[in-house]
């Protein structure tokens, strides 16, 4: 039997959904501040690799399970971010098989802005509500998080 939309109107919220409210105001957010800073083409979620590009490069694999991504889609925002001038591959000297990422001047410039945009977008939260309520999401999630990638259910 279909499911009538209705009768979810009082359903509790979907966690999946509250996630991605959340995850999409934070993008805004620090789009926005990438734009104001000079980085117009640097939108769509690209920015979140940039904080986790060593000054020393980083191989693709890392660089996605830092992001939490698939290296699929990491090896898509570098390809981005390489056409537009903040990233830039060579090959890794330690491993003939992956290339390093590694941050151009243009990377080196907005890297700042991307973290503390999103510095700013947390502490906002924090006074939107307070900060203890955003300590205890951030503890709520990652206690969520690691019980996924252990692949335990039971509580902490």
């Amino acid at each position: 039997m279909p499911v009538n939309p209705d009768d979810l109107s009082h359903a509790r919220p979907r966690i999946s959904r509250l996630s991605r409210v959340i995850h999409d105001a934070y993008g805004r957010a620090v789009d926005s501040a990438l734009v104001a800073a000079g980085f117009p083409d640097l939108t769509g979620g690209r920015a979140k690799v940039l904080p986790f590009v060593r000054d020393d490069g980083i191989a693709l694999g890392r660089l996605a399970a830092l992001v939490g991504v698939r290296k699929q889609t990491v090896a898509e925002m570098v390809t981005q971010l390489e056409r537009d001038g903040y990233v830039r591959t060579e090959l890794n000297p330690d491993d003939a098989r992956s290339r390093l990422v590694v941050l151009t001047d243009r990377g080196q410039r907005a890297r700042p802005v991307a973290v503390s945009a999103g510095e700013r977008v947390e502490r906002d939260w924090a006074e939107l509500t307070s900060p203890a309520l955003v300590e205890r999401l951030r503890s709520d999630l990652q206690t969520l998080i690691n019980a996924i990638e252990t692949g335990s259910s039971e509580n902490p």
